[in-house]
């Protein structure tokens, strides 16, 4: 870990079952200095595994496993892969656009998701009360990446933005439609991250044995985050 982090003040949650693993028990760390929740503070942060979730900032911290690897993209070296092409041709009459600001009417499509994708997870039932506050944050800046089919809204990617790195937090979208939408919506956020000229993506973290999270591998020039280290 950077030797800047090793001083800090972490909180630890109780151990509560995985949401990504059966049998298994999950534990964080929650970053508690309020100097650290700025934009150049989570930047540190990002480089060294940790994540946000609504306002807190966290890293799994769990006792019996270390299968959650952060996991990052060299936007300046990407290149797509023949099934990505595909994928981009396909949506060639689609078209995304980014905002700053969170539109309540996107719970709709956030609950759809949910309902569909994640009716066994802890974010069941959907909650519209604490949506905004699940997605946005008061003190990192966040941009949303919006896609859109024939003028009707597909998908939102929620994507927090810091000085050299974006970092794409978390997205939701239309279960039935017919593109891999999720795929999609990271080669449009790194096309935005590209555009912005800055060098990171962050995915979050790669888990190879949970099929919702270990298709994070299949983009081109990424990095895993081994040992406090790097490593590509």
């Amino acid at each position: 870990m950077n030797p800047e982090l090793q001083q800090i003040k972490v909180g630890f949650t109780q151990n509560h079952p995985c949401s990504y693993l059966h049998n298994q028990q999950e534990r964080v760390a929650i970053i508690l200095e309020e100097e650290l929740h700025t934009s150049d503070g989570y930047e540190l942060l990002l480089a060294n595994g940790f994540r946000r979730s609504g306002d807190m900032i966290y890293r799994p911290h769990c006792e019996t496993c270390n299968k959650c690897v952060a996991i990052r993209i060299d936007v300046e070296h990407f290149s797509l892969s023949k099934s990505q092409k595909r994928l981009l041709n396909k949506a060639k009459q689609y078209t995304w656009q980014v905002t700053r600001e969170i539109d309540p009417n996107w719970f709709d499509l956030y609950a759809k998701y949910i309902e569909a994708r994640h009716f066994e997870g802890s974010m069941y039932p959907p909650n519209k009360a604490e949506f905004s506050k699940f997605i946005g944050s008061t003190t990192i800046p966040c941009a949303f990446l919006q896609i859109y089919y024939q003028q009707q809204l597909i998908s939102v990617a929620v994507t927090d933005q810091v000085n050299s790195a974006n970092s794409a937090f978390y997205t939701f979208y239309d279960p039935q439609h017919p593109l891999s939408l999720g795929t999609l919506s990271v080669l449009y956020q790194i096309q935005h991250t590209r555009l912005q000229g800055k060098k990171w993506l962050y995915l979050g973290y790669q888990i190879d044995e949970c099929p919702a999270m270990n298709y994070k591998v299949r983009f081109d020039s990424h990095q895993k985050l081994v040992n406090h280290r790097w490593q590509g």
